[in-house]
């Protein structure tokens, strides 16, 4: 996987930290450092499968509710 996407604020790191706190899938990413720069929600098709595969892979508060349909 690309480094922009696990970096801090990326796709997949955006994906997995919705996944751990629990959070409704929402996909999105961060220019730059999360909360600190422009947060995205368009996605490209290679940013929308890194969100998924953050927030498909992490274990953690996931329930049938928060997976997202897209793996």
């Amino acid at each position: 996987m690309l480094e922009e996407f696990t970096r801090h604020g990326g796709a997949y790191d955006r994906g997995s930290a919705d996944a751990y706190y629990g959070r409704k899938y929402s996909p999105h990413f961060y220019r730059g450092d999360t909360y600190q720069s422009e947060r995205v929600e368009a996605l490209t098709a290679e940013e929308l499968a890194a969100y998924n595969a953050g927030y498909n892979e992490t274990p953690f508060a996931r329930s049938e509710e928060h997976t997202s349909e897209l793996q």
